[in-house]
């Protein structure tokens, strides 16, 4: 059998390794910023009865415009969204993916702000775009005049901002991102992955009269729906239209439709937990203060906390104990994602018990 290094693979390939974080069996995961409450039984059933009757029909291909699960979306969102302004695919890479084969290439140039999300680098790079990721401000901060500053002196033809920003925590401001939008002509994603869990007004307010303006969407954290990937996206109707030129034919399942359109009509009921992860996020930024670590101010369900002299040893040492969290690779600090409260507890008796 051959190696990957004999075939012919793309030289800005080689020598790359797949993404993904550590997918382990152990009692409390708390690595990936997912929802650990998981799906209540009763929107269980409901899935699962659209799904099999969606089952009856797989033989014919899916509604490709989806216009049933637009339609959904843009009530869920509201703001006075219309179906035509909204975009869905499977997960919010897939989104991102779609994005930058409409609007990157080789003759574009991205830009972010880092640290932030590993996967921007990597959809830049697969779709052939240049891509640069400056400094934030101290504390991981983007403040307008900053933003403002470095975007018009970089000239980018796409400027993506991660609000609250994975893996620091921390949202922007309207004022922030509305700067961002003034400082250039090219396109402004804002990812809102982790918006059901901030303090900060959403970015959907600033899509009147911005048509360079992109809000991306996720089910896969406040939803407890990463299993089913959906992701989504609000804009222009225009912006929409380039979507549609570059997506696969049928790429979104009648599956993941159906599965999709229940767990919206139950959206209520998904939420529910998302201000018990608040309080869990609160908690464990709490408790790690109290023992001499820092909190990096959290909007999302996860926090960044520094003050470790050797991570790798803190991350191994709570595995062995059965409990997963994140070494994202910044120096002194390790991720970790709110969970239950029981899952907590078991966290922090363990981070207590390895620091003294």
């Amino acid at each position: 059998m051959s190696s990957l290094e004999d075939l012919p693979i793309r030289s800005d390939l080689r020598g790359l390794k797949p993404y993904g974080a550590p997918q382990l069996d152990v009692p409390v995961q708390l690595n990936v910023n997912e929802n650990t409450f998981g799906i209540p039984e009763n929107v269980a059933i409901s899935i699962v009865e659209k799904v099999a009757q969606a089952t009856l029909g797989l033989n014919r291909y899916p509604d490709r415009e989806f216009v049933s699960l637009r339609s959904a979306l843009a009530g869920f969102l509201g703001h006075g969204l219309v179906p035509e302004q909204i975009w869905a695919a499977n997960g919010s890479n897939e989104i991102l993916q779609q994005f930058f084969t409409a609007f990157g290439g080789p003759e574009r140039k991205a830009l972010s702000f880092g640290p932030t999300y590993s996967m921007y680098p990597n959809i830049a790079r697969g779709t052939l775009t240049p891509y640069t990721e400056l400094e934030r401000e101290s504390d991981f901060d983007l403040s307008p005049e900053y933003l403002a500053s470095e975007i018009s002196q970089a000239k980018p033809d796409i400027v993506i901002l991660c609000t609250p920003n994975n893996p620091t925590g921390g949202s922007m401001t309207l004022e922030a991102i509305a700067a961002a939008y003034d400082a250039f002509d090219g396109m402004l994603v804002v990812d809102e992955a982790y918006q059901e869990f901030s303090s900060q007004p959403t970015a959907l307010s600033l899509l009147p009269g911005r048509e360079r303006l992109v809000i991306s969407r996720t089910m896969s954290k406040a939803f407890a729906f990463a299993g089913a990937r959906l992701g989504y996206l609000a804009a222009d109707a225009a912006v929409v239209d380039a979507m549609r030129i570059v997506r696969l034919p049928y790429h979104l399942s009648a599956l993941t439709q159906a599965a999709a359109l229940a767990a919206i009509e139950h959206a209520e009921d998904l939420l529910a937990n998302v201000e018990q992860i608040k309080i869990q996020r609160d908690r464990i930024s709490k408790a790690v203060s109290d023992f001499g670590l820092k909190a990096y101010a959290s909007d999302a369900n996860f926090v960044l906390v520094s003050g470790f002299s050797d991570p790798e040893q803190i991350f191994e040492k709570l595995l062995e104990r059965g409990v997963l969290i994140r070494n994202v690779g910044i120096p002194g600090t390790l991720r970790i994602t709110a969970g239950t409260e029981a899952e907590t507890t078991k966290l922090l008796a363990e981070l207590s018990l390895l620091l003294d």
